[in-house]
């Protein structure tokens, strides 16, 4: 299980969900790939068994999730692992992000990609065609040759997904304690006045009494 989660908190639930999702794997048959520092925490903390751990920046770079990929793809290789799926938090608005998993090794059934701007992605089978293609190298070389990059790009999509999911939920958390604060500092504004103005009218009053009382 290859785990994305962040470097820092102060994003909501962002990370709690996700490790929410943890827990509903085997403890002794899983074995994680962690990218961002709070999921290798929580691993290591429950005494989950941590191949690596990977980090990667604000804006994620293609080479380090080529890093991610070709480690996880030399950990099937060996028979190490049996399959290979990927836990991160899919941006579906700034409002909405949800963790998913996804399967990335053994490859399935591979379907076109369009290329619409979508909430969510949207697929559609390719057609069977009748035109026979010659390959130089064969068709088998080609295929082994590119995999390999769609599943780097694959990883790349997921470490995108999950650094825009954790940039909405940090700006709506923050915004959600500014706006907090700001009640706050309203609330206890309007308590200080009540009892600066219940002091002001408790003086005047005791002033007002030693006069009569002088008078």
């Amino acid at each position: 299980m290859v785990l994305v989660s962040t470097d820092k908190g102060l994003c909501g639930a962002l990370n709690s969900n996700l490790t929410r999702e943890v827990t509903k794997f085997d403890k002794e048959t899983t074995v994680f790939v962690c990218a961002g520092k709070k999921g290798a925490q929580f691993i290591s903390r429950t005494k989950r068994k941590l191949a690596a751990e990977f980090t990667y920046k604000d804006s994620p770079l293609f080479a380090e999730a080529r890093a991610i990929s070709k480690f996880v793809q030399e950990m099937f290789l060996k028979g190490e692992v049996d399959q290979v799926d990927v836990l991160f938090t899919n941006f579906v608005s700034t409002l909405n992000q949800h963790p998913e998993v996804k399967s990335l090794l053994p490859i399935g059934e591979i379907k076109g990609v369009q290329t619409e701007v979508r909430g969510e992605e949207m697929h559609e089978e390719l057609v069977k065609s009748d035109l026979e293609y010659l390959f130089e190298p064969r068709a088998e070389d080609v295929l082994g040759a590119l995999l390999p990059h769609y599943l780097n790009f694959q990883v790349f999509q997921f470490l995108l997904e999950a650094k825009a999911s954790e940039h909405s939920s940090r700006m709506v958390a923050m915004k959600n304690a500014t706006d907090n604060a700001k009640q706050l500092i309203k609330d206890l504004t309007l308590e200080y006045n009540k009892l600066r103005q219940a002091n002001i009218t408790k003086e005047l009053l005791e002033i007002t009494t030693a006069q009569m009382a002088l008078g």
